[in-house]
C-alpha cells in the first residue's frame, strides 16, 4: 500500500474515524509474508540467541566470580521457592533485563525490515538486522523500550509487593499489547519515541478485539515451534514479526521511498 500523506495526518484520521481491519485478510497476508522470511529469520534468531546467551553468561560469571557460581546457584534455588522476590534482588535483575531489552530491540526491529524486504521482493542480508542501529531510529527505539519497560515493570512490582501479583501481570500484558505498534511506528513512520507510544495506544484502542485476536493467534503459531525439539521455536517465532508488520501495513501503510521520491521530483 503506497501512502503519500504524512503519518501524523493518517493517525489523526484514525483518531477521528477509526479504521477497518479484516482478521482473515491480515492473517493470510502475515502467513504469506512469514513464508518468505521464515528460514533466514529463524537462523538469525537462533544465532542471536546463542550469542546473547554467551554474552549474558560471561557477564554473570565476571560479575559473580567463577568461585561463587555454586553459591549463586543455591541462592537462586532458594529464591525460586519464594512467592515474591526480595526487592534487593528484583531491582538489579529487572534493571539488567530492561537495559538488555533496550540494546537488543534495534536488532529485533531488523525482523520488521526483513518482513518489509520480503513483502517487496527485495533481498535481505545480515546487515539488514542492523538497519536501525543508526540515527534517528536507535535513540528513539531505546527511549521507547525504556519508557514502556520502566513504567510497566515499576507498576507491576508495585502491585506485586502490595499483594496483587496477578493484577501486576495483567497490567504488564495490557501495556505490551497497547504499545506493540510503537516500534513499527518508529522504524516505518519515523515518529519520536513518545509520539510512537501515544499513537500505538490510540491505534490499538480503536480495534482492540481484532488486534488482540491476531496477536494471540500469532503467539500460538510462534509457540508451536516448541514441539519441533524446542529448536523449532526459532523458526516459528518470526511469525510474530510478520504479523506486526502486516498489521501496521494494513492500518497505516508502508511508504515506497522510491516512488515517493519520484513523485517529489515530478512536482519539482
Amino acid at each position: 500500500m503506497l501512502n503519500t500523506k504524512p503519518k501524523n495526518e493518517r493517525i489523526e484520521e484514525i483518531k477521528t474515524n477509526g479504521y477497518q481491519l479484516d482478521f482473515g485478510t491480515v492473517f493470510e497476508s502475515a502467513f504469506e509474508n512469514y513464508k518468505k522470511i521464515a528460514l533466514y529469520a529463524g537462523l538469525m534468531l537462533l544465532v542471536f540467541s546463542i550469542l546473547s546467551s554467551i554474552v549474558m553468561l560471561t557477564g554473570l560469571v565476571s560479575y559473580i566470580g567463577i568461585e561463587h557460581l555454586e553459591e549463586f546457584g543455591n541462592k537462586m534455588k532458594q529464591l525460586s521457592t519464594l512467592k515474591v522476590m526480595p526487592l534487593e534482588v528484583a531491582l538489579p535483575l529487572n534493571a539488567g533485563l530492561i537495559v538488555f531489552s533496550a540494546i537488543a530491540n534495534p536488532f529485533l526491529a531488523g525482523f520488521l525490515k526483513m518482513a518489509d524486504c520480503g513483502e517487496k521482493g527485495e533481498e535481505f542480508h545480515v546487515a539488514t538486522m542492523f538497519s536501525y542501529y543508526k540515527s534517528p531510529y536507535f535513540l528513539n527505539i531505546i527511549m521507547a523500550v525504556f519508557s514502556i519497560s520502566i513504567f510497566g515493570t515499576g507498576l507491576a512490582m508495585l502491585l506485586e509487593y502490595s499483594g496483587f501479583g496477578f493484577a501486576g501481570t495483567l497490567t504488564t500484558l495490557l501495556l505490551s499489547f497497547l504499545t506493540f505498534l510503537a516500534i513499527p511506528l518508529i522504524v516505518f513512520g519515523k515518529l519520536s519515541a513518545i509520539d510512537a507510544i501515544k499513537s500505538s495506544i490510540i491505534i490499538v484502542s480503536k480495534q482492540p478485539l481484532v488486534l488482540l485476536g491476531l496477536t494471540i493467534v500469532a503467539g500460538i503459531g510462534a509457540a508451536l515451534g516448541i514441539f519441533g525439539l524446542c529448536i523449532g521455536i526459532f523458526f516459528t517465532w518470526p511469525f510474530i514479526y510478520s504479523m506486526n508488520y502486516v498489521i501496521y501495513k494494513s492500518i497505516i501503510g508502508i511508504d515506497d521511498e522510491t516512488e515517493v521520491q519520484k513523485t517529489a521530483n515530478k512536482e519539482i
